[in-house]
């Protein structure tokens, strides 16, 4: 079972290592700051780092790899939320989606409080 689960966790990570190369190729034709650098081989991705200039000095940081996935979004250089795990993939559904309704738009602020960081 164990195994299992490390190979069904692979393989989430590599479906989210696409999707956020994508992004952030669909973010930089809309005219923003958008950079996603991944660790490992072609078809064998062990993580990313995903960073995204969205305006109004507000940057959001979503980083994936073999050992978690957080979400940390700043403003002015200040964290604002730090977000983990399945919250974190929500929050970056959240972004995309709003990014494909209003794609020259700056990004609305989460309505979550800040979350202390660690």
């Amino acid at each position: 079972m164990f195994l299992r689960l490390a190979d069904q966790y692979r393989s989430l990570v590599c479906d989210l290592v696409m999707s956020l190369q994508a992004l952030a190729q669909c973010l930089r034709q809309q005219g923003h700051v958008a950079t996603c650098y991944v660790c490992g081989a072609e078809r064998e991705h062990h993580g990313a780092s995903f960073v995204a200039d969205l305006g109004d000095t507000h940057v959001v940081r979503f980083l994936v790899s073999d050992f978690g996935i957080s979400w940390v979004e700043s403003r002015d250089g200040h964290e604002l939320v730090k977000l983990e795990g399945a919250e974190a993939i929500q929050e970056l559904h959240r972004v995309a989606a709003v990014l494909q309704e209003a794609p020259q738009q700056p990004m609305p602020m989460q309505a979550t409080p800040a979350a202390p960081a660690s």
